[in-house]
């Protein structure tokens, strides 16, 4: 018997091929560094130079989709450079099953209420269009990076499904706790906003499962965070916007009863293991 080595691809490649929790969070941390130095070093300057009304639309597109759109060019060069845009946005190794479906529908009829209970005159058609098209960035950008990059690579070391889903979803929770720090929120505001992200992180992990791919949690995450700013910040007197206002402690109770029920494991395709072959 003896042992060869496959050599293909280069070693940034086979670095990331291997997987783990620990380059998960490496990858989470250095994408939080990037965001934030690029909006110090591209996106402050920018503002100062145009000084954008608050809340106007040139203002949301300058202090929240452009950084994003930053991002989601790293976030697609390094999957370029590895390899795995194919494989992020292709076809899922591992179905879900039909209760999985919970936890769609629990994000998403709280997102159509709370496009219902939008007052759009007060809010304006342009600062509504440019709210969406924020949202898109965010999903794209947050799913890409969490349940994309993170839930592969632990797949890539083995993990079980269950602890892919809470893994993923506390990084994603984690890359929520600097606001703490790069905000005004206090730390109770951002520990509930942690709270309420690790538990839309699982539900989040539940919809790639049960779609069988990334773009749908992409979706129903570009449409949440939109929706509940613009109900919060131009509400209706209804009471839809009452049962609207609810939805993320619902949230918070799907992802937390449904978790314990993931099964599964993706077995780890390692082409650069060592195998052992006959002489």
């Amino acid at each position: 018997m003896t042992e060869t080595t496959t050599t293909s691809g280069s070693a940034w490649k086979r670095f990331w091929e291997r997987g783990g929790w620990w380059k998960a969070l490496l990858l989470v941390v250095v994408y939080y560094g990037l965001y934030q130095g690029m909006s110090f070093l591209i996106v402050s300057p920018l503002y100062a130079a145009v000084s954008p009304e608050e809340g106007s639309p040139a203002f949301i597109l300058l202090t929240t989709a452009l950084p994003i759109a930053l991002a989601i060019v790293v976030l697609v060069v390094f999957a370029l450079s590895v390899g795995w845009l194919k494989e992020l946005f292709g076809p899922q190794p591992i179905r879900g099953s039909w209760w999985m479906w919970i936890a769609v529908a629990g994000v998403l009829v709280f997102n159509v209420l709370h496009l219902l209970t939008i007052d759009y005159g007060k809010a304006g058609f342009e600062v509504v269009a440019t709210w969406l098209l924020t949202g898109l960035f965010i999903g794209f950008a947050e799913e890409t990076l969490t349940r994309g990059f993170a839930v592969n690579l632990l797949r890539k070391a083995g993990y079980r499904e269950f602890v892919v889903a809470l893994l993923s979803s506390l990084l994603f929770a984690v890359l929520h706790a600097g606001n703490l720090f790069t905000t005004d929120q206090g730390p109770l505001a951002t520990g509930f906003q942690v709270l309420y992200t690790f538990f839309f992180g699982i539900c989040m992990y539940l919809t790639l499962r049960v779609t069988g791919n990334l773009i749908w949690p992409i979706l129903l995450h570009a449409s949440t965070d939109p929706t509940i700013f613009l109900s919060a910040e131009y509400p209706t007197e209804s009471t839809l916007a009452t049962i609207g206002a609810q939805g993320n402690v619902v949230v918070i109770l799907v992802g937390l009863i449904l978790v314990w029920f993931v099964r599964g494991r993706v077995k780890p395709k390692d082409e650069f293991a060592v195998e052992p072959k006959l002489a």
